[in-house]
């Protein structure tokens, strides 16, 4: 029978979620005067800090895109695409209400920072968006997956292209989904690429992730792919370069960041796959389970969205390691305690917000 949950991935994407609420502490309340480069620990957190975003996004094709298909073999996709198309506008809508300011609206102002995208939108998109290349494929899972490492390579290594874009003609809402010149956190390239990369791992698990005795080679497959990626993703773009003569290569391979943290990411599938089996029942995977009430609880306490009150206001750029690393600590304890016993799983939290979208939209 082929499975229709991979445990690991809840494991990681705990890890994902906790690393992102140290590091967005760290990030906005340490006094900059620590923000020592030179420091071996500083550079370990940075470092472990990039990791996050690139493994949201992954898991985050991963995990749609096997379910999809899932839901393809049991006669339900219909129903898993419209609830993947409700919940991709619902985080892109619930993305730009954590960044609008009811202060200034009360004040007779409107602050139009809160359309500058963030986590919440791109991975809405981003949903919307592999529900199309489905379409497009004609459902056929080889060429899905096909679809999905051209426009996953295609998008990493023109990163050069559009790494500076700048959209003056066109309307800041949809400006903001492809260049960063507004402020914008993350844009819809390149970080879809790694959503695209989860989506062609998703084809591979539903293919062969029934089949234990290759669980051993999956291991290792991601293993020795990761590593790879990171440490020769370089030299092999430079080859690409010297061998069909595309300059485009080299310019990515001067500035490689995308290839070498995918490399990471699947490293990180890796370890977690191998101990999934000490990973069904534990703590962690239940914390992977609640990402986006932990998401949503963590962006009120540090920015203060809806309230106005936050860490960052009292704090922000003020503290030192020490009270940072404890500090750190002290609130991934908060909202994780908040999350498991006053807010239900992610499920929950996505049939109550649907069931009051459904409301407003019959009205």
């Amino acid at each position: 029978m082929k499975p229709t949950r991979l445990f690991f991935l809840d494991a990681v994407r705990a890890f994902a979620i906790l690393m992102m609420l140290q590091g967005h502490f760290i990030d906005t309340l340490l006094d900059p005067i620590y923000r020592d480069t030179t420091n071996t620990i500083y550079n370990i957190w940075a470092y472990f800090r990039g990791i996050t975003a690139p493994t949201f996004f992954t898991i985050t094709g991963l995990v749609f895109v096997f379910l999809l298909l899932k839901a393809k073999e049991k006669g339900t996709e219909k129903a898993r695409i419209k609830k993947g198309i409700n919940r991709g506008v619902l985080l892109i809508v619930l993305g730009y209400a954590l960044r609008f300011s009811f202060i200034s609206l009360m004040n007779g102002k409107v602050n139009m920072n809160f359309l500058q995208v963030d986590v919440l939108q791109c991975i809405g998109l981003s949903l919307i968006i592999l529900i199309v290349l489905y379409k497009v494929s004609f459902k056929n899972e080889w060429l899905l997956a096909t679809l999905f490492l051209i426009i996953g390579f295609g998008i990493f290594v023109s990163e050069p292209l559009y790494r500076s874009l700048n959209l003056e003609n066109i309307p800041i809402l949809f400006a903001n989904y492809l260049s960063v010149r507004n402020g914008s956190v993350f844009t819809i390239i390149p970080w879809f690429g790694y959503v695209a990369f989860g989506g062609f791992i998703a084809v591979l698990f539903s293919k062969f992730g029934h089949k234990n005795n290759y669980k051993t080679f999956k291991i290792i497959g991601f293993l020795i792919i990761g590593l790879l990626l990171i440490l020769y993703s370089s030299i092999a773009l430079i080859k690409l370069d010297q061998l069909f003569n595309i300059p485009l290569f080299t310019k990515s391979a001067n500035y490689n960041y995308l290839f070498s943290r995918l490399g990471n990411v699947l490293v990180l599938f890796g370890i977690f796959y191998a101990f999934e089996s000490l990973l069904k029942q534990a703590i962690i995977t239940k914390i992977g389970q609640k990402t986006l009430s932990i998401y949503v609880i963590h962006f009120m306490i540090i920015y203060g969205s809806f309230t106005g009150i936050s860490l960052k206001h009292f704090f922000y750029k003020s503290l030192t390691p020490t009270q940072a690393i404890i500090g750190a600590i002290l609130f991934i304890i908060l909202v994780c305690f908040i999350s498991f016993y006053y807010v239900k799983t992610n499920t929950y939290v996505y049939k109550k917000i649907t069931r009051f979208y459904n409301k407003l939209k019959s009205k």
